[in-house]
């Protein structure tokens, strides 16, 4: 490969609220910044079936629905794709590959053995006329690893430096990579609660509305502590890692389980500054052993009412948003899956077994590679 090269990386996490795309480049193997990025949000009606498919373990889905989810998944994929492209004024051909990590639907690792991703791979090659690595997850599965989080890996190599260092990235569900210090083997990582998704399942069931913006509605409130205390009791935060989970174990019918009294009950305010503190507790119990500073990136890294209680609760640890060591909180994600996708075309490993279980490193992903419909010439008979 050159010396200087671009991979578009694409990541939709388990908020569902649409497509990051990212056009990254490397100079000289290494990362070295974003040339484009684009947010394209999934219609309305799709990221409500998502959601419901992500937060269940509901069997009413259709072959026929399945397969026009993929579809439907992968256009939006593209899209992004090609919109991230233009927005670096950029041709398909000026980039090596695509990553796509599509769009998780099911993900149990420990009892089905599986990690399922829609957005055919194919339809995103057909639409940009370029290789695209996809099915990231299932190759660690396979090795024993639960596939997640597969990210740590990228934060090492971008972040790591002989300081100690936590990397929370929080969506739907937070995650942590611990960051002792250079060595990749020391790197560990796992995911660690809840994140944005009870928070953004609350406020949409009371307030209508996708997000507590700057985390005013949490600030607003007061954190019940039973409440809070009820939660943390679930088995899941004191199991040792490697562990990953997603929606369909923290939501709202999950909380109501627990609670011990119904949320309706409470002022909405105050369930929401609950879920807040939930989210803060889980991630300052996750930190690092001796982590000095924390780099925070995802949605969260953007509430800032929860950024003011992890200071508060860790105030050993300087909270700081990825923003300062030049990647924007909102593409950290997606720029992983281009760091991937460029590992698989060169046949390197790209998992942690430390961190996933798995057991053996291994590249990720397969390449699809489809011709763009007006170079496409395949003869009639061969």
């Amino acid at each position: 490969m050159s010396s200087r090269e671009r991979f578009v990386g694409l990541m939709s996490g388990t908020s569902a609220d649409g497509v990051d795309a990212v056009v990254a480049v490397f100079d000289n193997g290494r990362y070295s910044g974003l040339q484009g990025a684009f947010h394209l949000d999934y219609p309305a009606a799709l990221r409500s079936r998502l959601l419901v498919l992500g937060s269940s373990d509901s069997t009413a889905l259709s072959l026929k629905e399945l397969a026009s989810l993929d579809a439907q998944v992968a256009d939006t994929f593209a899209e992004a794709a090609l919109s991230a492209l233009r927005s670096a004024g950029l041709a398909p051909d000026d980039i090596s590959a695509v990553g796509s990590h599509g769009q998780t639907i099911f993900h149990d690792p420990r009892g089905a053995q599986s990690s399922l991703q829609i957005g055919d791979p194919n339809r995103i090659a057909a639409r940009i006329g370029r290789p695209v690595v996809a099915d990231f997850r299932r190759a660690d599965i396979a090795l024993g690893g639960q596939g997640a989080p597969l990210v740590p890996a990228f934060h090492h190599a971008v972040f790591a430096t002989v300081e100690p260092r936590t990397i929370v990235n929080i969506g739907g569900i937070a995650n942590v990579t611990w960051l002792p210090g250079l060595e990749a083997h020391a790197v560990r990582g796992f995911d660690c609660g809840p994140g944005n998704g009870l928070m953004d399942a609350w406020i949409q069931k009371v307030r209508g509305i996708a997000y507590d913006e700057d985390g005013r509605m949490a600030a607003s409130g007061r954190a019940r502590p039973a409440l809070v205390e009820a939660l943390l009791k679930d088995a899941y935060f004191a199991a040792a890692p490697p562990k990953s989970t997603g929606r369909a174990q923290f939501n709202l019918e999950w909380a109501q389980r627990l609670a011990g009294e119904p949320l309706g009950k409470l002022a909405p305010a105050d369930v929401q500054s609950s879920f807040c503190e939930l989210t803060a507790r889980s991630i300052i119990d996750a930190l690092a052993p001796g982590s000095l500073r924390a780099l925070v990136c995802g949605g969260g890294a953007r509430n800032l009412y929860l950024m003011e209680r992890l200071q508060t609760l860790a105030p050993g640890v300087r909270f700081e948003t990825t923003d300062r060591y030049g990647l924007p909180p909102e593409w950290v994600e997606a720029a992983a899956f281009a760091w991937l996708a460029r590992r698989r075309l060169l046949g390197e490993p790209g998992n942690l077994p430390a961190v996933t279980g798995a057991q053996c490193a291994t590249p990720l992903g397969a390449i699809y590679q489809v011709a763009a419909g007006a170079v496409c010439a395949m003869p009639a008979a061969y």
